[in-house]
């Protein structure tokens, strides 16, 4: 897990923080319910922020990676998906697809391993 510098984490209410000031979260256990939730100690304050979210999902938020970085492990995930499945593909229905319906499944699998391996 990496927290992302300079990113701003919702804490609900209209209240943000930047992610990389954040030092602590501490579930609040007393006098918990709606827009008390988590205290949020930030670096440089003594009093903590009351945030009306979770701390899971102030962490989530704390610790996802750029959306850039997201897709492109779930395209690899798709791609990998797939490469097992025409792993399956028995050698008939390869030749039906490739002479009949001009889908060279030997072509793609082949082109789907040089993409994961790069």
């Amino acid at each position: 897990m990496k927290i992302q510098s300079s990113v701003l984490v919702h804490l609900g209410f209209g209240k943000y923080v930047r992610s990389d000031q954040v030092t602590a979260l501490v579930p609040i256990e007393e006098e918990r319910g709606p827009g008390r939730r988590t205290l949020v100690h930030l670096e440089g304050q003594s009093n903590p922020i009351i945030a009306s979210r979770a701390e899971d999902t102030i962490v989530r938020d704390l610790v996802q990676e750029p959306r850039e970085v997201t897709q492109a492990r779930q395209q690899q995930e798709i791609l990998q998906d797939l490469l097992a499945d025409l792993g399956n593909v028995n050698s008939t229905v390869r030749r039906i697809s490739r002479d009949e319906g001009s889908l060279d499944l030997d072509l793609l699998e082949r082109r789907i391993r040089q993409v994961i391996e790069n």
